[in-house]
């Protein structure tokens, strides 16, 4: 991160693996396990192994560990907590995060009835639209540490280089590309939820065989 012939300040060093860390975990990692998801749900009932551990195993540990060096960063500067943009906004992408990886957890492991027969259950749609909004509020964080935050705070004494910026352009523009090119295996998911729900509710309704009967008896 600089362009000037001495390295960065213990503090400058500190702040650079925070931003990496948050990048890597919400930039990253996180829309790897959403299109991990988009991808391979209609061809594998496996996706949710891979979707799950990309979600909290590895991106995990990667998110609270930048978090941690942020807030460690801000104690070193005085700056107090949660007073700026920055820092409002990281707060709200960890309580986001946490929430995400609950609400996905509650929508997998429990089947909640869903308000309108034949229909998916509001927390399924409540869950992809959460996943947006934090991949949205996550590249407008890292676009204000790299052009507003890193001089603010810092001082500016050394300048982000482009490629930084360039990088984080790239990582939006590939992710909303694959995403949107993914939608169109959204008609088949709903073929085969349908076609699923079918099945179950026809199961439901067989009736019980002899030895079936003589058991619950």
């Amino acid at each position: 991160m600089s362009d000037l012939s001495f390295p960065l300040t213990p503090l400058e060093k500190k702040a650079k693996t925070h931003a990496i860390l948050c990048t890597t975990g919400f930039l990253i990692l996180l829309p790897i396990g959403v299109l991990v998801a988009r991808y391979t749900r209609t061809f594998t009932n496996r996706w949710w192994s891979a979707h799950w551990v990309i979600q909290l195993v590895i991106s995990g540990p990667v998110i609270f560990a930048g978090w941690a060096l942020g807030h460690q960063t801000a104690d070193t500067l005085n700056m107090g907590h949660f007073i700026d943009a920055h820092q409002k906004t990281g707060l709200a992408l960890l309580v986001l995060y946490v929430v995400q990886a609950v609400l996905g957890i509650l929508v997998h492991f429990f089947k909640f009835p869903s308000l309108f027969r034949g229909r998916r259950p509001p927390q399924n749609y409540l869950h992809v639209f959460l996943g947006l909004v934090i991949f949205i509020l996550a590249a407008f964080q890292v676009h204000y540490g790299l052009y507003t935050e890193w001089n603010l705070v810092l001082g500016g004494l050394h300048k982000i280089p482009q490629s930084a910026k360039n990088a984080w352009l790239a990582l939006i523009t590939i992710f909303w590309a694959l995403y949107i090119i993914g939608l169109a295996l959204v008609p088949r998911q709903m073929r085969q939820e349908r076609a699923a729900t079918v099945e179950k509710n026809h199961n439901d309704h067989l009736p019980l065989r002899d030895s079936q009967r003589t058991s619950v008896e």
